[in-house]
């Protein structure tokens, strides 16, 4: 996620797309799409490609960038539900991170957050703007509990907007913001717990065996605080206690929630060496600015000087210069592990989480909530940033993006390879991870869009690995890793450009399935809401059966395990999974559709006994079949269904 605290952002008119249907539509608003087909082709020419920017002018006064035409659009297998403009609040201000509760969303943005209600997806309602500065204000819910992370020098404990001028301020809050969201429309602010690098992440963490309290881990990325400002923060890379190296694990007692307090700052990259470097993409104006930045480094160590003033693009920098590199004093300083995570993803069902940590994807044990130890650490050449993960719901495998450029790069250009700011797949075999695969986002962009890997979660499809993830400007893609070495892309949504003549960074920051929408933060244009439709990829019975896994609250990095209540839709689901696949012959699969629709029509034990039945005819039919395994699943489906009241 990025660093900055605020950008030069879109707000305005929005093109909200009424298109629908597996077919690709490229049009401006209100435009009906073409008749819905179940090919498994995507379109070609992709229409990702060289779609129409966003015609922008700029209130200088307000330093906001409006929107007068909205960008081209183009939606393949799924339905683009609302977009909802940035109450004017936060228009302009980066919209960050999400999690849900009920039927709330709650956006993080660097003004503080905002609450929509979307019991109706096509029209989603505020119920509160909360402003309380801060970047980047990701956000978290447990019960009736909100978390929102501070990060950067201008948040004020008191939530004020004046920000912090002073270098040294007990009014500055860099940590983790606690809030009573009982009553989402009069929020009540606890309590803040500090710590010495600020919360650029955080992940809430629940341990089965405490009931009585909830964990966090902070992630936080930024320079360690004076020690005037806060007791206890030492920079220095030598020192035993220093603040690098190390997460916070902060303890909220659920009673008490004002008492939170941090636990815990486990090493979990003790002994890494630094991951190896990448390759570097071919970048003119890089590689231009690189060699004027060190001739000026390089005159101010042999001045002596501590700093060197550079002018780079009209910006006047100031740069530190490490003596020890210079006249004759010793080498450069050398290269060191990641100093901290950028973003833990917790999977408290299997014990395990994933650390997205600078050069390393670390897996890592949690089933002692409080102190999480390093299982493995897997480094790649390709990737420049780890910055988050997500696992298969059966926790056999996991996948971390690379965010490289901070989200404020192009990085799916042509000159870009394949797996620069893509996904990594790993299998988990033991405690260790083995590399198979990676997918990237397949549709070139523009210079004028930051695109990466960014933020995403699974789509509770039964029996398969299918994911929603954000690529800023690259739109919002969904594809099935079921195949851990064979990713492939079913569905997308994508815009063009916010501005025609510069990068200005918008696009889809994170986007998550909950309770049968999808739901993405768009960085410029406030919240996106989707539905999927069916395709030769995913079915309509896959959609319903996906439809009714239901959460009481979501936070995607707090991964829960998906469970399939009995119902009608999850063995149909299986047999057109096994339709596709092959898996049974065709005719025991037509019979099979015929009695679940017949029990469908008779209730009490009829019903028990039809589908009773039919569990026992189908383990039977798996000894041989092609989809063995997955015939044993749908029988077993039948099975539940016949117990279920």
């Amino acid at each position: 996620m990025p660093a900055v605290s605020k950008h030069s952002l879109a707000v305005g008119l929005l093109c909200i797309a009424a298109c629908s249907g597996s077919s690709s539509t490229t049009a401006a608003a209100g435009t009906p799409a073409p008749a819905q087909t179940m090919s498994t082709t995507p379109p070609s020419p992709d229409p990702r490609v060289g779609l129409g920017p966003g015609t922008t002018r700029r209130d200088s006064a307000r330093r906001v960038t409006l929107v007068e035409t909205p960008a081209a659009e183009t939606v393949w297998n799924l339905r683009l539900v609302s977009n909802s403009p940035s109450p004017a609040s936060f228009a302009g201000v980066t919209n960050s991170d999400l999690a849900f509760r009920d039927n709330l969303v709650f956006q993080g943005n660097y003004n503080g957050y905002i609450v929509w209600d979307i019991s109706n997806p096509a029209k989603p309602v505020v119920r509160k703007e909360f402003l309380c500065p801060a970047s980047q204000s990701d956000v978290s819910v447990y019960k009736d509990l909100l978390f929102v992370s501070a990060e950067g020098l201008t948040g004020r404990v008191d939530c004020g907007t004046q920000g912090v001028q002073d270098t040294v301020s007990h009014e500055r809050v860099r940590g983790v913001r606690i809030f009573d969201a009982t009553d989402v429309t009069n929020p009540k602010y606890l309590a803040n717990v500090q710590t010495c690098r600020g919360s650029h992440t955080h992940t809430v963490v629940n341990d089965p065996k405490d009931q009585q309290n909830v964990y966090i881990y902070v992630s936080g990325s930024a320079g360690v605080r004076s020690p005037s400002e806060l007791p206890g923060c030492i920079q220095s890379t030598e020192d035993p206690n220093t603040a690098q190296f190390r997460i916070e694990v902060i303890k909220v007692p659920l009673a008490d929630p004002q008492q939170a307090s941090i636990v815990s700052s486990p090493r979990i990259f003790q002994g890494l060496g630094p991951p190896p470097r990448h390759a570097e993409p071919v970048d003119s104006a890089q590689i231009r600015n690189r060699a004027i930045l060190d001739s000026a480094v390089a005159a101010a160590r042999q001045r002596g000087d501590s700093t060197a003033v550079v002018t780079i693009e009209g910006r006047v920098l100031t740069v530190g210069v490490n003596q020890a590199g210079g006249r004759g004093q010793g080498g450069p300083r050398p290269r060191t592990g990641p100093t901290q995570c950028h973003d833990i993803t917790v999977y408290p069902e299997i014990g395990l989480a994933g650390g997205a940590c600078g050069g390393y994807g670390l897996l890592l044990d949690i089933k002692d909530v409080a102190n999480p130890k390093r299982l493995y650490a897997a480094a790649d050449s390709n990737f420049s940033f780890w910055h988050s993960a997500t696992f298969s719901n059966d926790g056999s495998k996991v996948l971390f993006t690379d965010e490289w450029g901070g989200g404020r790069a192009p990085r799916c250009r042509a000159t870009d390879k394949y797996e620069w700011g893509a996904n990594a797949l790993f299998t988990i075999v033991g405690d260790k991870l083995e590399f198979k695969s990676y997918y990237k986002m397949p549709a070139t962009q523009t210079s004028q869009e930051n695109c990466v890997a960014h933020n995403g979660s699974l789509i509770p499809i039964p029996g398969r690995d299918v994911m929603v993830q954000g690529w800023y400007q690259g739109g919002i893609s969904i594809f099935d890793w079921t195949d851990v070495s064979k990713p492939v892309e079913i569905a997308y949504h994508d815009r063009g450009p916010l501005d025609a003549t510069r990068l200005e960074s918008a696009g889809s920051w994170s986007v998550y399935w909950y309770n049968g929408v999808i739901v993405s933060s768009e960085i410029a244009r406030g919240l996106d809401v989707f539905e999927l439709t069916p395709s030769g990829f995913i079915s309509q019975n896959e959609i319903d059966a996906a439809k009714t896994v239901k959460f009481e609250y979501l936070n995607a990095q707090q991964q829960p395990k998906m469970v399939w209540p009995p119902s009608f839709a999850l063995p149909r689901a299986y047999l057109d999974q096994l339709t596709r696949s092959n898996g049974l012959d065709a005719g025991k699969i037509t019979s099979a559709r015929s009695e679940l629709a017949r029990a469908e029509r008779l209730s009490g034990q009829a019903r028990k006994e039809a589908l009773t039945a039919l569990a026992t005819r189908l383990h039977g039919d798996a000894r041989g079949a092609a989809g063995e395994p997955k015939v044993h699943v749908l029988a077993t489906a039948v099975g539940d269904l016949a117990g279920a009241r």
